[in-house]
């Protein structure tokens, strides 16, 4: 865990499974909420505005938001929906398959 950032782990001896992020490779809690998760690892930046290309990242963790879009598998969704699992491939959604309006 980074020590300048402030989010923690509520299980730090749970189980843990491997998923990729943009190409870089972190151990999560399985079973947690990939938002969750994804922000005590240090990941910042979940996605990018269409139209200023700004970094986003999870604001309201309850689906209503969307600021925490990714893909995952090939499937653009909500990270505060869903749950880490082993073996995700999770991308940075990209600005073009954003939702806005």
């Amino acid at each position: 865990m980074k020590k300048d950032f402030p989010f923690q782990e509520i299980d730090p001896d749970g189980p843990r499974v491997a998923v990729r992020f943009d190409g870089a490779v972190y151990d999560l809690p399985e079973g947690a909420n990939l938002a969750a998760a994804l922000l005590v690892a240090g990941v910042r930046a979940f996605r990018a505005t269409p139209i200023s290309g700004a970094p986003r990242a999870p604001f309201c963790m309850m689906g209503a938001c969307y600021d925490c879009l990714v893909r995952i598998d090939g499937v653009v969704r909500q990270a505060c929906m869903t749950r880490v699992q082993a073996g995700m491939e999770i991308e940075r959604a990209p600005a073009r398959e954003v939702p806005h309006g």
